[in-house]
């Protein structure tokens, strides 16, 4: 029953933007952190966002600090990742994720979704 998708992916040039969108069913949505990790091809999951149920709380990695942003909409059961001035070095599947009364991090991930691929070219 619980389920996450995510959308928004797709290929796009150096310096670009896109927006990550995660809708999530049949969870208290509300009252869970919600999160991005991502994967490059070959490479270990990497954190990169997480956000309180309320939204008052953010945490992004190091990597994407001042260029991504997460937000949510509670009303809509929905997660955003907004990404900006995008690099090579972003593409990854990017993965949604909750985790309870905890933040996400790579390794505390409740439930997450299948994922949606950013590529950026150079």
């Amino acid at each position: 029953q619980v389920q996450l998708v995510e959308s928004g992916g797709g290929l796009v040039q150096a310096g670009d933007s896109l927006r990550l969108s995660c809708v999530a069913s049949v969870l208290p949505f509300s009252s869970s952190w919600m999160g991005w990790i991502r994967r490059a091809p070959g490479k270990e999951r990497e954190f990169v966002s997480t956000i309180s149920p309320s939204g008052g709380i953010v945490s992004h990695d190091d990597s994407v600090k001042g260029r991504f942003t997460i937000s949510r909409d509670n009303a809509k059961s929905t997660v955003y990742l907004q990404m900006n001035s995008l690099k090579p070095e972003d593409t990854a599947v990017y993965y949604c994720a909750s985790n309870g009364a905890v933040r996400v991090t790579k390794d505390g991930m409740e439930y997450w979704g299948k994922g949606t691929l950013v590529t950026v070219s150079s």
